[in-house]
């Protein structure tokens, strides 16, 4: 892991808890791990069941799913209705669901995982256009760019980056990184 430059507090606050989607794992907790993903990116994809199990073995870790769109239409229509489900309170089940799709996650898709998720279909379409979403997404886009970040999946702890597929293990490792680094 890479600790190039500490990150300036201002870009730590945009990145952390400005303009969120999904907050998991505790909300008060001592690191915060970003992971920007795309619903049509392979390794985000596998990367789900890792985060599943650091939220599980560690009850003082806070992540932060920033969802960055950047292979297409259907990424920005899976990310709009990712974010509108978190009105219904079924985050996590969309979220697993849609990053387990074989193929495409596209707009038929998503409403095949929304509904397996027991979403209002009527309400989800109606939220995903709530200007709060597409801010939220905008916002996403802005950090990536403004971090020059190369794609999804890319992991942040602290001071700490990774981008690509990461092991469970390294991502336990950037987190014990950045505990080690506030000692």
């Amino acid at each position: 892991m890479a600790q190039d430059n500490p990150m300036p507090p201002d870009l730590r606050q945009a990145l952390e808890r400005e303009q969120l989607g999904a907050v998991l794992g505790n909300p008060s907790g001592d690191v915060t791990l970003t992971e920007f993903f795309d619903y049509n990116c392979p390794y985000c994809r596998a990367s789900v069941a890792d985060i599943h199990q650091l939220i599980s073995e560690d009850p003082q870790l806070r992540i932060v799913l920033r969802e960055w769109p950047v292979f297409g239409a259907g990424s920005l229509y899976c990310a709009r209705a990712s974010l509108a489900s978190l009105r219904q309170e079924k985050f996590w089940p969309f979220h697993a669901g849609l990053m387990g799709i074989k193929g495409e996650a596209d707009d038929r898709s998503a409403l095949r995982v929304a509904e397996a998720a027991g979403l209002d279909i009527s309400r989800l379409r109606k939220d995903m256009d709530n200007i709060e979403i597409a801010r939220q997404i905008e916002h996403s886009w802005l950090l990536a760019e403004k971090m020059g970040l190369s794609g999804t999946p890319t992991f942040i702890a602290g001071d700490f980056g990774a981008f690509g597929k990461q092991s469970l293990d390294q991502l336990r490792s950037m987190i014990a990184d950045v505990r080690r680094s506030r000692s």
